[in-house]
């Protein structure tokens, strides 16, 4: 069975809701985990007072039995107390439509001047839904020894330069945790949260890069067969459908264009003592491809970076039009964030993982968690006597 997901709610609806299906039975979830991720989701400099108001965690409706998954779809909860959808008071018709957000778009092709039922879908609240799922496939991920870390590279024009790796991400990890920007590096984040205050007194907001890494994957996840099922193709299609994302980068991204082949292939090499890992013994001095090749994993760390814009919701408001008199007017203000870059890193981390998961789900089927892991553990076993035959056989 396919790993996949959905989601429904409005941002100041009654909950959010997580559907997923395709895990195997037998899968703990780890709902403090989940929930951990969720609250890391609220957290970091630039947030806004929603973040004051909700406490994210997740309900579990189905799928679950005595805190392990059934085989059957996992549908999850997570409530709004901000709830507030039908009281036009709380939550008035919004017709002046914001510059970079969906309303415009989305009220002419629902053909209504209200901009409102298109912002409550489009709002960046349903990525705590994206968290929520990313979050239990890394349950099943976290069975096989495979790690997802994510953190902000840069908030405008500050940029930590920090190299990441599967030897030190665990260490930088407590960094990033002890960061209010949720970057690794103490003078950095002290000169980005100096930026978000200084853009919130400018009425303003920012936005930044971001950066996900997946460590433990052997190599053969993805394909080259299909176009559509190519990991780095799902991975950039999933990560441009997180709300203000601009760009995907995987490894080495743009910066490929302006060096010559050499200094951008990963060479190959091979070390016999290293042939239990889960490399199978493959080594490389560098990640330029960001652990992909040909849609597939390669055994190096998957690294997806993204460009996230900024949020489009100003206090000062920008140059706009009233839909029903069309004349020019600024754009109306809705309770919003200065910088979530923060909370992007966390929705980037676990949107990765979870196409990972999916992935590995495809080439690793079974209705079980042990059906799942005796088929892994068997192409594991036979990728590591490769040759299986004498090529003279092969080529008889």
């Amino acid at each position: 069975m396919n790993l996949t997901y959905s989601t429904a709610g409005e941002s100041h609806g009654p909950a959010l809701v997580i559907n997923v299906s395709g895990l195997p039975a037998g899968v703990q979830v780890d709902e403090s985990f989940i929930n951990g991720e969720l609250k890391r989701r609220q957290g970091g400099y630039g947030r806004g007072a929603r973040q004051r108001i909700e406490e994210d965690t997740i309900e579990v409706l189905t799928g679950v039995r005595l805190g392990r998954t059934t085989g059957a779809p996992v549908t999850l909860v997570i409530r709004n107390h901000d709830s507030r959808l039908d009281d036009t008071a709380k939550t008035p018709p919004v017709f002046r439509p914001r510059p970079g957000h969906a309303d415009l778009a989305g009220s002419i092709k629902w053909l209504t001047t209200d901009c409102r039922e298109t912002l409550e879908r489009a709002s960046a609240r349903e990525t705590a839904s994206r968290v929520a799922a990313g979050a239990l496939a890394r349950c099943l991920l976290r069975e096989f020894e495979i790690q997802a870390f994510g953190f902000v590279r840069s908030i405008l024009d500050c940029a930590t330069a920090v190299a990441v790796d599967e030897h030190n991400w665990e260490t930088i990890r407590g960094l990033r945790d002890a960061s209010e920007t949720y970057c690794p590096d103490t003078a950095a984040t002290e000169r980005q949260c100096t930026i978000i205050r200084q853009a919130k007194i400018d009425q303003t907001t920012v936005g930044g890069l971001i950066e996900a890494h997946i460590f433990g994957c052997p190599p053969g996840l993805g394909t080259c067969v299909d176009w559509r099922d190519k990991l780095d193709a799902r991975l950039a299609y999933a990560v441009m459908g997180i709300q203000a994302m601009k760009s995907v980068e995987i490894g080495l991204g743009k910066d490929v264009a302006s060096r010559p082949g050499h200094e951008v292939h990963d060479a190959i090499s091979f070390d016999s003592e290293q042939r239990q890992r889960h490399t199978l013994g493959f080594t490389r001095t560098s990640n330029n491809a960001g652990g992909t090749e040909g849609g597939m994993t390669n055994g190096q760390p998957v690294v997806v970076r993204a460009a996230m814009k900024p949020i489009a919701t100003l206090l000062r408001g920008m140059p706009s039009v009233d839909l029903n008199t069309k004349q020019t007017q600024q754009s109306q203000y809705e309770r919003s964030d200065v910088c979530a870059v923060s909370a992007a890193s966390v929705v980037l981390e676990n949107v990765a993982a979870f196409e990972v998961a999916r992935v590995f789900r495809d080439k690793f089927s079974g209705d079980s968690l042990t059906e799942t892991r005796a088929q892994f553990e068997a192409f594991m076993k036979y990728a590591r006597l490769l040759p299986l035959e004498e090529p003279h056989t092969r080529l008889a």
